[in-house]
């Protein structure tokens, strides 16, 4: 895998490397986990906005939910078993 060299200031690479020991990671792993939590991170917010705007809109949350309702009543065909 091709790497890149990044720059951070010394208290982020301290804290790096403090973290990295504790989890017992290299500082690449444990950089690459943040990363990935961060992103998850992200992910979330912006999903929680977007639901947030939907339910500001009553017509389209009243469609969400009889969506939401369709889906729901097909848990009980059975298919789930198949």
């Amino acid at each position: 895998m091709a790497t890149q060299t990044v720059r951070i200031n010394e208290r982020d690479h301290a804290a790096l490397a403090e973290l990295s020991k504790m989890m017992g990671k290299s500082m690449t792993a444990t950089l690459s986990d943040a990363i990935s939590a961060l992103k998850r991170q992200q992910l979330l917010k912006q999903t929680n906005e977007a639901y947030a705007a939907l339910k500001d809109d009553p017509e389209a949350w009243r469609e969400e939910q009889q969506e939401r309702a369709l889906w729901v009543a097909t848990l009980g065909d059975g298919l789930e078993n198949s």
